[in-house]
């Protein structure tokens, strides 16, 4: 038995050491291909959690694979073929192929993220060189990957020594502090946030970066991609493109792909000598705590006016069909990439027939069905047909949860739907019986910050719950599993922070004088995400705690530690052991 447990020591290390180094240059297993797709938006950020009991179905598997196939350009066989291992093992960008998991596929070939810089001259450092390269150097390739989107824009970049800036640049390596850690040689060579979150650029400073040369991995073709994350693109399909996620090598008569100049200039526009617009600033990047700006939406003084005359609304949410539609009173407003939807409001009856006004709460559940309430009733809908025997009253299809909700959303993470009443919270579970656990209701106050008596609430695949009371809303951030700290603070106007109105305040619940230059930004600057940038698997273990500040200790550690590159040591380590042992 001694022998056995030495053995088990001595093999687990040595596995332990290759799987860790096998990670961050190939993929050849059905668990390292699963903890892949996961990592870059193929498959639920769920799914990269080794304790969340996941059992995952041939055809869930088969169809991320078939798109990430489709991404990169394969034959969509579905299985884990030598081409797709191929593409997995190659060094790319670790930034999300999808962003938003479980999006509708887009239009165009190249991709927006949604959220842009609203000034032209953008300010950047390098608060952090590499160690291989001279300070000269890496200035120098980093001002020419900035020329390369300043060449077909009128976006100007000022590299500053010192204090705030828009884009601040790192070289790290392993864990580096925003739960997004580098995996060593190969693997991911850089990550970059977008613009509302900060515009950073972190890249790997295990790689052997170099200048001008075939050997090594070259720099100036991987800022350059990564800037262009930095100011709003998101990864394209088309190979030749720069914002392609993969690296592809030293090319010395490297030229834009005309993907990625309309991608580009589908944000900023053409290279002009056209005035910038103006440079107020938008505080709520996650980068580096400075002050980024964002896409002011478009003139707010028609179709909306009568949400921004009181911005109290009853219900949010997004349609199967990846539509935000905001609910008040007998009419609703649609949100686009650019604010709110021209023509509107409409009211709520001629599209949903059947539907009444001034419903209490909304959501589309994962079986692509909205279900609305009011009072003791709901209604279910497939897109906007209302399903045969409907209304039915909520004891009957919601057996737990009381009537006259305030509020409901489904948790992403875990598939539960939760609703809001007063100062309680109710957790209904479709696949347990009863499907609302006897610990509940449970008090509001569970969810650090928000407040009792909420009017509608709203999740995000960023990861991101938006609450909203009266005329104000909170972002909640799942990671910490409290209100969100920003400046301006939380809970901001609404009206102003999300439906464009121009008449009310910028700050919070009073007029913020001492930020003068924040501006308003569009509500897609809530919206979207970087990948992983906040973990939405902590649905069960926060919301059934009975101490939260505990779990809240328990969720940050495992969030440290929770990297595909662990997962697959774990399985290795354990496999091995057993395997030694028996045989």
């Amino acid at each position: 038995m001694t022998t056995c447990k030495s053995c088990i020591m001595l093999m687990s290390s040595l596995i332990l050491l290759s799987c860790a180094l096998r990670f961050a240059v190939a993929v050849q297993t059905d668990a390292q291909a699963m903890m892949y797709l996961s990592q870059f938006g193929y498959l639920s950020p769920s799914m990269k959690n080794p304790n969340s009991g996941h059992i995952m179905s041939e055809e869930t598997m088969a169809k991320a694979l078939m798109e990430f196939q489709s991404f990169v350009g394969l034959n969509l066989t579905g299985h884990l073929d030598d081409d797709t291992l191929h593409f997995m093992s190659m060094p790319r960008c670790g930034v999300r192929d999808k962003v938003g998991f479980a999006t509708d596929s887009r239009s165009r070939r190249y991709a927006l993220q949604g959220s842009r810089w609203r000034v032209k001259d953008l300010t950047y450092k390098i608060s952090k060189y590499p160690k291989l390269l001279g300070k000269s150097e890496t200035d120098s390739e980093i001002r020419k990957a900035f020329d390369v989107w300043s060449d077909v824009t009128p976006l100007t970049f000022t590299h500053k020594k010192s204090g705030q800036v828009h884009i601040e640049i790192r070289f790290e390596k392993g864990e580096h502090g925003d739960g997004d850690p580098f995996d060593g040689p190969g693997g991911t060579l850089a990550h970059a946030f977008f613009p509302v979150y900060g515009g950073d650029a972190h890249f790997d400073d295990s790689e052997k970066w170099s200048i001008g040369s075939f050997k090594g991995t070259n720099l100036f073709q991987v800022a350059a991609h990564e800037f262009g994350h930095s100011l709003g693109l998101s990864h394209s399909d088309v190979r030749s493109a720069l914002m392609a996620p993969f690296y592809r090598g030293y090319n010395p008569s490297f030229n834009l792909d005309s993907d990625d100049v309309e991608a580009i200039q589908a944000l900023y526009g053409a290279n002009t000598s056209a005035e910038g617009a103006d440079n107020d600033d938008d505080s709520t990047s996650q980068g580096s705590g400075k002050k980024t700006t964002t896409q002011e939406p478009p003139g707010t003084e028609g179709s909306d006016a009568e949400l921004c005359t009181d911005t109290k609304v009853n219900a949010l949410f997004n349609s199967a069909a990846g539509e935000t539609f905001v609910f008040k009173g007998d009419y609703y407003w649609k949100l686009t990439d650019d604010g709110l939807a021209q023509g509107f409001p409409k009211p709520i009856s001629g599209t949903w027939s059947g539907l009444p006004g001034n419903i209490d709460a909304a959501f589309t559940y994962k079986n692509g069905k909205t279900y609305f309430f009011k009072g003791t009733k709901y209604w279910k809908y497939t897109d906007t047909t209302m399903d045969d025997g409907y209304p039915k009253d909520i004891a009957e299809g919601f057996a737990g949860i009381p009537d006259n909700v305030d509020a409901a959303l489904v948790w992403s993470g875990n598939g539960k739907i939760y609703f809001f009443k007063g100062s309680k919270f109710w957790k209904f579970d479709p696949m347990q019986k009863p499907p609302v656990k006897s610990t509940y209701p449970k008090p509001i106050s569970n969810w650090d910050g928000i407040p009792d008596n909420i009017d509608a609430v709203l999740h995000y695949t960023n990861g991101y719950t938006y609450f909203f009371k009266d005329e104000n809303y909170y972002r909640f951030n799942d990671r910490t599993f409290a209100v969100d700290v920003a400046d301006p603070p939380f809970p901001r106007n609404a009206g102003y922070w999300w439906f464009g109105c121009r008449a009310e305040n910028k700050g919070h619940r009073q007029e913020v004088t001492a930020a003068p230059s924040i501006l308003r930004p569009s509500w897609l600057d809530v919206r979207r995400d970087h990948k992983g940038n906040q973990n939405t698997d902590v649905g069960d273990l926060i919301l059934d705690a009975d101490n939260s500040r505990k779990f809240n200790e328990t969720q940050s550690r495992f969030a440290r530690s929770s990297s595909p590159k662990h997962t697959v040591t774990a399985l290795c380590i354990i496999l091995t052991s057993l395997w030694w042992c028996i045989s």
